[in-house]
């Protein structure tokens, strides 16, 4: 199938080819030579699209440039190779030729194939620095051997040449796919079917690899270890992406990044501060990524049911226990730098750097002033409005933007709390708070009810505003929680009693009033 594949485009080659002599020495004359002109031209055009599908078919075994990656030396690093070539040794393999390590939860072996692995080249591995710092060294090994598994034919002859074979297919069909004519697109079409067909015809023979890898790993590492790896895979990539979203992307509104190899270092301070079921507990919400329906890559929980009915080897169970998989880094805070200089785009590099606890306070700042801005611009309206049209003149638009309400022109929190209190919020505020087309029609409790949470964070914010700006606040950056602030211990325990109080059908702003005017008072 795979020789048929690189034969279909031979074969439409050579059918064009014959047309277009036929047209040119036995069927042109000079009335149709309109007509025969445009069949060469179409040929033409198709011929290029075979001729880019049948090179991109040829090529895609090369090994490209890596710029988002870390390239190791076994000078650089001495004890990742060793176990790098004890996972090679122990499945029959010869070691990688290069070693890169990039930003990523996943690992991977790719070779400068020819002939679709038939002929040996350059190898090369590719191992995530979140992956190594998420794993012990016995999950890591585990990982490592298969990886190498893949490349062990173990119980299939052709194994690899199918493995080798599906990555050119697909490599194939995405060129193609990316043509700009139409013509391409139609050649990419019929490169589509027939690589669905190559696909479904060599899914088991993808997974039935990746099974066998799945032993191979066992073998070399340890039957427990190895579960114990897979495991960790799912819950170490939701990790990850809380951190980039939580933590790591925190000072992306602000312009400013974490100290310098922090950005994927901070990712080791958050799996240390929090324990196992908190860390599956990040990924439990997240939706997992729709299944491709040609994946070589058989259900995890399958997986991890087929290694766990393996027989024991009688090698205790050090996957939790053993030591980190940092351990065997040299000072893995340059690593971390070197990653996240040649990851980091050239604008990104040059932001300001924060500290993570200046980071945190800037980002609390921010947000709670975000939070604050509809309410505070809506009580000015409404104050506004209530003054006018008690001297008879024209009242303010009530589309007005905010940004024609200066910040030094906005109420502070006590005139917010006052405007309450002579009863403007359901009167006259809530009804100038942002809201969705689809709430503009809700009247009454209903009404009252939408927009009180918004109410809410905008006083909350206030409060956080005053606490940082009178240096009661202080920032948490929380590995094992989420990063905010700590406020003080009134006020932690009693805010949210007194802001639910003010934002009542009758508002209440005594309890508010106290905490401010309390033990921990700030000024305005």
């Amino acid at each position: 199938m795979l020789v048929g594949f690189f034969l279909m485009g031979v074969v439409l080659l050579s059918a064009m080819a014959v047309l277009d002599w036929l047209l040119v020495t036995r069927l042109f004359t000079a009335r149709a030579a309109w007509f025969e002109g445009a069949v060469l031209t179409v040929t033409v055009l198709l011929a290029v699209a075979v001729l880019r599908g049948i090179f991109a078919f040829l090529r895609a075994g090369r090994l490209g440039s890596l710029p988002h990656a870390v390239a190791v030396t076994p000078q650089d690093q001495p004890e990742l190779w060793d176990q790098i070539r004890a996972a090679a040794d122990g499945t029959g393999q010869r070691p990688p030729d290069e070693l890169y390590l990039v930003a990523e939860v996943n690992a991977g072996v790719a070779e400068q194939s020819r002939l679709l692995g038939l002929l040996q080249g350059r190898r090369r591995m590719l191992l995530g620095l979140p992956l190594i710092a998420g794993l012990t060294v016995p999950q890591l090994r585990a990982v490592l051997a298969h990886e190498f598994g893949h490349y062990g034919n173990l119980d299939t002859r052709l194994g690899g040449v199918a493995m080798h074979g599906r990555e050119a297919v697909l490599h194939t069909v995405e060129v193609l796919q990316e043509g700009s004519t139409r013509l391409h697109q139609a050649v990419g079409a019929l490169y589509v079917g027939y690589a669905r067909m190559f696909l479904r015809a060599s899914q088991s023979v993808a997974r039935h690899q990746e099974l066998a890898a799945d032993r191979m790993a066992a073998r070399h590492a340890g039957r427990d270890a190895t579960a114990a790896a897979l495991r960790a895979l799912p819950v170490l990539t939701g990790a990850y992406t809380h951190y980039l979203e939580t933590y790591a992307g925190m000072g992306g509104p602000l312009g400013v990044l974490p100290p310098v190899g922090e950005v994927h270092g901070g990712f080791c301070r958050l799996l240390a501060a929090r324990t196992g079921e908190r860390l599956a507990a990040l990924s439990a919400g997240q939706r997992p990524p729709r299944p491709h329906p040609y994946d070589s890559h058989p259900p995890l929980a399958e997986r991890i049911a087929l290694v766990e009915q393996l027989p024991g080897d009688g090698r205790p169970d050090e996957s939790a226990d053993g030591p980190g998989g940092l351990t065997l880094l040299r000072d893995p805070g340059m690593v971390f730098a070197a990653l996240e200089a040649r990851t980091l785009s050239q604008e990104a590099a040059g932001l300001r750097r924060m500290s993570w606890d200046d980071l945190v306070m800037a980002r609390a700042v921010a947000d709670a002033a975000g939070w604050s801005r509809p309410l505070r611009v809506a009580v000015a309206r409404a104050l506004r409005s209530s003054t006018q049209g008690a001297d008879g003149t024209a009242t303010v638009r009530r589309d007005s933007t905010a940004e024609e309400a200066a910040n030094d022109l906005l109420p502070d929190l006590e005139e917010i709390l006052d405007a309450f209190d002579r009863g403007l919020l359901w009167t006259a505020v809530a009804d100038r708070m942002p809201k969705p087309h689809q709430a503009a029609r809700l009247t009454g409790p209903s009404a009252r009810n939408f927009i009180r949470p918004r109410v809410f964070d905008g006083l909350a914010g206030m409060v956080h505003l005053r606490l940082a700006e009178s240096g009661q606040a202080e920032p948490d950056i929380a590995w094992s929680g989420r990063p905010g602030l700590i406020l003080p211990e009134a006020w932690e325990k009693g805010m949210d009693d007194a802001v639910d109080a003010a934002v009542a059908d009758t508002p209440d702003t005594a309890p508010l009033r106290a905490l401010l005017s309390g033990p921990h008072r700030v000024s305005a």
